[in-house]
């Protein structure tokens, strides 16, 4: 017999396993502190000894913990399926288009299924493309070259269904994710507008920085995802591949002309009341940058992201609930990952000449539960990949540098976009949208206004 745990219950557990687990550390650290105040203001020292190594632990313990009493049913089919709008938006895709739609086709949706592609100016044979395939049910929108943002809304506006998906041109479905995307959507809590697929490496062979991508969407991204949604919180649908209520998109003004436009939408439906889920068994796989110059001007664009959903809808800072606990620790990642750059790399580079005050034997204690931490998100992420006829790839190298250089890879590029959205520098899109985004705004009747 199966016993129901609160949400509230488990988010309550995993806090307090968190803060034990903080408290035991931060008594095992004042030694440490006491040998930096000898070359520092103790305040100093002690915020630099939480930033390196306390607040990080604090959000490993909590994520474990949840995890660990994560146990939500599966997913069975419904007896009849809606509708559904699939919406893509392409721009100079003709390496990718035709395997992107064929996915969908593919699919065999049990419910009618439209598929809108809007391309927004492509100067490539996307269109041609687009038109010589076989399939009646793709509609075809040919629009001026006007950003991402305002060719979603086009799709939007021209959708015929309640409920849309969107999907990334270069990304490819696995097989009955849009069945198991909108089953999530109906199964979940009435309020909910929309939810999060689960995005995974598509090109994991392509470079090691693609390897180690492939390790941060198995088990960063997906873990985050999945800890979020069963606190009734998703912060991110991201535009690669998520399912919404066409409503709850117009009430909220559509996709915004920003750069993270996915984040800074649901950060608008959050506020308004609404419920973001996550459906870790529909699954696709997308292109992800293989050399370090494009990793870098991705994780850029989405740091950038974040500071627009601050900017623009600080309200879900007070919101009350318990998705609001996750804002906060989005509002902890700028300085987090500033101290990481600027303090703790260089201090490794002085832990190699003698010097530990900052990386010495007490920096070491975090690796241990890092390294149970990604034993148990492999543990869960497997379990998933069993169960959709799924095998984990072996790639124990990249993995290794996963584990001990992925945050120094990304770090900079963070902090770089940190500070350019912060500061308003003007706005370099990626290599998929550039230019001027056209100021066009979605009205709540499923119009365009310039």
């Amino acid at each position: 017999m199966k016993i129901y745990v609160p949400v509230r219950l488990k988010f309550l557990f995993a806090l307090i396993v968190a803060s034990l687990w903080t408290a035991f550390c931060a008594s095992l650290a004042r030694p440490w502190i006491s040998e930096l105040s000898s070359i520092m203001p103790q305040p100093a020292a002690a915020f630099l000894v939480a930033a390196i190594a306390l607040v990080p632990g604090f959000m490993y313990a909590f994520i474990l913990a949840s995890l660990a009493v994560d146990r939500r049913p599966r997913q069975k089919p419904l007896r009849e399926y809606p509708p559904l709008t699939v919406l893509i938006a392409a721009f100079n895709e003709e390496e990718r288009i035709q395997e992107c739609i064929e996915s969908v086709m593919k699919q065999g949706y049990p419910g009618k299924l439209e598929v809108i592609v809007v391309d927004d100016g492509s100067t490539d044979r996307t269109v041609g493309i687009l038109k010589s395939l076989p399939y009646p049910q793709v509609r075809i929108i040919e629009a001026e070259h006007g950003g991402k943002s305002n060719a979603l809304n086009r799709g939007l506006q021209a959708s015929s269904h309640d409920l849309v998906a969107t999907l990334d041109a270069d990304t490819y479905l696995y097989k009955h994710a849009l069945a198991r995307v909108v089953g999530r959507l109906l199964a979940d809590p009435p309020q909910t507008v929309a939810v999060a697929g689960t995005v995974l490496v598509r090109n994991s062979r392509g470079s090691m920085i693609a390897r180690m991508q492939e390790w941060d969407y198995f088990h960063g991204i997906a873990s985050a995802k999945r800890m979020q949604s069963l606190y009734q919180g998703t912060l991110v649908a991201q535009g690669a591949f998520s399912l919404f209520r066409r409503q709850a998109v117009l009430a909220a003004g559509g996709w915004p002309d920003k750069i993270g436009e996915d984040i800074v939408l649901t950060w608008a439906l959050l506020k308004r009341g609404g419920r973001i889920g996550f459906a870790e068994d529909a699954v696709c796989f997308t292109t992800v940058p293989d050399t370090y110059r494009m990793f870098y001007r991705q994780r850029h664009r989405w740091s950038r992201g974040m500071i627009e959903g601050f900017k623009h809808h600080p309200e879900v800072l007070v919101s009350p609930r318990l998705s609001t606990f996750f804002v906060y620790w989005n509002l902890f990642f700028p300085l987090l990952d500033s101290v990481f750059l600027l303090v703790f790399l260089p201090g490794l580079v002085a832990a190699l000449f003698g010097s530990y005050y900052i990386a010495g034997p007490m920096t070491l204690a975090v690796l241990p539960l890092s390294l149970l931490l990604n034993y148990v998100m492999f543990l869960v992420q497997r379990r998933m990949f069993l169960s959709r006829g799924l095998k984990v790839r072996r790639n124990f190298g990249a993995f290794l540098w996963y584990a001990f250089a992925y945050q120094m890879f990304m770090v900079p590029a963070c902090v770089a976009g940190y500070i350019s959205e912060i500061i308003s520098l003007r706005r370099q899109w990626g290599t998929k949208w550039t230019g001027a985004h056209a100021a066009r705004v979605l009205r709540k009747d499923g119009s365009l206004s310039q």
